[in-house]
């Protein structure tokens, strides 16, 4: 039997492709260090439910006889397992190399890629395919809502078909290891790299793929409909193949027509419903008819932590959300905006160099949505280790806040934060934890709904 431990193995990343593996028959056992500090216990719980063996980052995961450890691009060398694995000459492998080698077993491979929406993307055209008898196999990089019953982690879905469904990461430049049966390019925005960066990783991506859906309203994505086999999509523009339009809030979703057809989403934003667009037309690349897609998706839960409602107290709404790009918390905002009531946001600046290069852009965008009574708080700059320029901080972010007439609030700590939010909530507020990348802001969330009075 073939012998893998993964180092890291909270990661959403990591968690998934651990689950596919045991379901392959493989003896899987992995650490991670936030287990080590008593956080994510519900992930260790559920990976130790399918009988992966989770131990202490102390090395004692890593034995003579096994085959292989994983560890994510996060993990560095000074590690304990990393370095039982050099003293035993086991062979160390990135999580994408597994993602790409497991993508490519199977005859059609869907490569869900963009910097904003890929997570919500892939559950939706895995959910379809799976409710329409397509038995697909998705890793995603969020829990999905429609699986939390499972048992596991909800960011899989294992089934025994030919098609694979992935969100492919251009944050590390993984995403240039898969060609595609279907490759996804959502959108183009600022991220983890600039903007002429990822024209050309995405262009790549597209060329190499037998069929490319590409976002028609996203113009960096337009450049890319003259290559052959383009399938569009959008929310603006009737010339599209999929169009989706006349996009009305409603109390718990959104409304939209499909070739005048009325059709409903229980997600809130017109984001939403491009991503909706999306899926259809992905999916009506395996035969299957658009009309059928949209009503599957009627009944599509989401995922976690994006715009997701951990609960209302005397009338407060707390919301856990994953946006840590200017793309994507325009996109957030904008869609909490289509609603009543103020909105207390508290953001979590995840990493130095991150906000080094798009921080000034995500005050911006802040400035521009956020009304004079909102109020946006921000703790110290999230950090996980390792060597590190520090210049930047949370400081120099508010300031600029403050700068641009927006109600900021800076704090050392998130403890010094939840007591602010506490103190300000009133009825009708929406309170938002906003940032990536950190499992513990969801259980932050949690506790500041336990705290409302």
């Amino acid at each position: 039997m073939v012998k893998v431990s993964f180092c890291g193995i909270s990661g959403s990343g990591m968690s998934a492709l651990a689950q596919v593996l045991k379901a392959k028959g493989v003896d899987v056992s992995g650490s991670d260090r936030s287990f080590d500090l008593g956080h994510d216990l519900e992930n260790k719980k559920a990976l130790e439910s399918i009988g992966i063996k989770i131990f202490k980052q102390d090395g004692s995961s890593v034995t003579p006889d096994m085959d292989f450890l994983y560890v994510s691009t996060a993990v560095e060398d000074s590690i304990p397992d990393v370095q039982k694995a050099i003293e035993f000459n086991i062979p160390i492998k990135k999580r994408s190399d597994l993602l790409q080698k497991i993508f490519s077993s199977f005859s059609k491979g869907i490569a869900v890629g963009g910097t904003s929406g890929k997570t919500t993307l892939t559950a939706m055209i895995g959910f379809i395919l799976d409710n329409l008898g397509f038995e697909p196999t998705v890793i995603n990089g969020g829990l999905m809502k429609n699986y939390q019953n499972q048992k596991g982690i909800e960011n899989v879905i294992l089934n025994d078909g030919q098609i694979v469904v992935i969100e492919a990461d251009e944050s590390d430049g993984s995403i240039e290891k898969y060609t595609p049966y279907i490759g996804v390019i959502n959108n183009i925005g600022k991220d983890h790299k600039d903007i002429s960066e990822l024209k050309q990783l995405f262009s790549d991506f597209a060329k190499r793929s037998k069929y490319a859906v590409v976002n028609l309203d996203c113009a960096y994505s337009k450049e890319l409909l003259s290559l052959k086999n383009v399938v569009t999509f959008s929310i603006y523009n009737k010339d599209a193949d999929v169009y989706l339009y006349d996009i009305k809030p409603m109390k718990n979703g959104v409304s939209y027509k499909f070739k005048n057809h009325d059709f409903q989403l229980s997600l809130i934003g017109a984001f939403n419903v491009s991503n909706a667009a999306a899926a259809i037309a992905c999916v009506s690349l395996l035969g299957i008819d658009p009309l059928k897609a949209a009503l599957v998706l009627e009944d599509f839960l989401g995922t976690k932590r994006r715009l997701d409602v951990i609960g209302i107290k005397n009338n407060i709404t707390v919301i856990d959300d994953f946006a840590h790009n200017p793309d994507k918390i325009k996109a957030s905002v904008s869609a909490l905006k289509d609603y009543k009531g103020r909105l207390l946001i508290m953001f979590q600046p995840h990493g130095f160099k991150p906000m080094k290069m798009m921080g000034s852009d995500i005050i911006k965008v802040f400035a521009t949505l956020l009304d004079k009574d909102d109020v946006l708080f921000m703790p110290d700059i999230y950090y996980t280790g390792g060597t590190v320029t520090r210049d930047i901080s949370s400081e120099d972010l508010i300031k600029e806040a403050l700068s641009l007439g927006i109600n900021a609030v800076y704090k050392q700590t998130r403890d010094e934060i939840k007591n602010e939010i506490l103190k300000t909530a009133q009825k009708g507020d929406r309170i938002v934890i906003m940032g990536a990348r950190d499992n513990t802001l969801t259980t932050f969330a949690k506790s500041i709904l336990e705290g409302l009075k």
